[in-house]
């Protein structure tokens, strides 16, 4: 399952959404794990839009959506369960979650493209540069425990 970095103008957003929830679904299957209520709820605010949210965000979105409000506890726990299945990232500079598309393994190198004007956040395609840092961490004798690059700027839309 593979999104462009940015969506197009044109882009079916709830066609997105609801890929996104299956692929959750078959891979917590396939896994023995369970996508219960709460990382399912989480999920689904995550994928209203390609933009990264706070928790409290996601805890008043959540509320809203679903009549039900989450503890602020709960809401970490549930993004913790979607980052480490490679359902979700953190954008450490926004203080901020968003959905993730791509099936990646959990320590593959994401490489975030985060747009300064309308907040949108691209995951790159990251292979070769994958290759080059996991070449530098070796000859470091480095172990990077969640390699991720964020770089800022404007996307195409924008400009």
């Amino acid at each position: 399952m593979s999104s462009p970095v940015f969506p197009a103008p044109d882009h079916d957003h709830s066609r997105c959404s609801d890929d996104a929830l299956r692929h959750a679904e078959a891979l917590c299957d396939k896994r023995g794990q369970r996508l219960t209520a709460t990382r399912r709820q989480v999920l689904e605010v995550l994928l209203e839009h390609h933009k990264p949210i706070g928790a409290y965000e996601i805890i008043d979105r959540s509320a809203r959506k679903h009549e039900t409000r989450h503890a602020p506890v709960t809401v970490y726990r549930a993004l913790d369960f979607l980052i480490e299945n490679g359902l979700a990232h953190r954008i450490e500079s926004r203080n901020a979650y968003i959905a993730c598309g791509h099936s990646h393994a959990a320590g593959d190198l994401v490489v975030f493209l985060i747009c300064e004007r309308c907040g949108e956040v691209g995951e790159a395609p990251s292979q070769a540069v994958a290759e080059a840092l996991k070449a530098a961490t070796r000859a470091a004798n480095f172990s990077p425990n969640a390699p991720v690059i964020e770089i800022t700027g404007i996307c195409g839309h924008c400009r």
